[in-house]
């Protein structure tokens, strides 16, 4: 009888452990995480983006539903992708390469309809 107790209770914890996991496709896919995006881009655009990347801010443009190509080239080399037309003609932009892999995480942040970011 305890015997049968133990592997109930054991079942249980596995089965609880499977379910998590489970539940997180995004990392187990390795897709962009839009929410992995927004930590990103609070923590490292934010001080020239406005908080809402649909608004302009201090020095940088609004910066929702930009592409991919585009976000590549201002983190990884701050340019522009060929035929792009700047919103605005600043040079404050600096190249931060450390971002690379996080880049598809923040166009999928940037990509996202409705974002909390109270």
């Amino acid at each position: 009888m305890i015997l049968r107790c133990y592997i109930i209770v054991l079942l249980a914890l596995i089965l609880s452990g499977c379910k998590e996991e489970s539940a997180s496709t995004t990392k187990i896919a390795g897709l962009p995480d839009p929410d992995r995006g927004k930590r990103l881009y609070l923590s490292q655009c934010v001080a020239c983006h406005n908080r809402d990347p649909s608004k302009d801010g201090t020095t940088g443009p609004a910066i929702k539903g930009s592409s991919h190509e585009l976000i590549e080239s201002r983190v990884l080399r701050a340019s522009y992708p060929p035929g792009y037309t700047p919103k605005r003609k600043s040079l404050l932009m600096k190249p931060m390469p450390f971002l690379r892999s996080a880049i598809p995480h923040l166009t999928a942040f940037l990509d996202s309809s409705s974002e909390d970011l109270k």
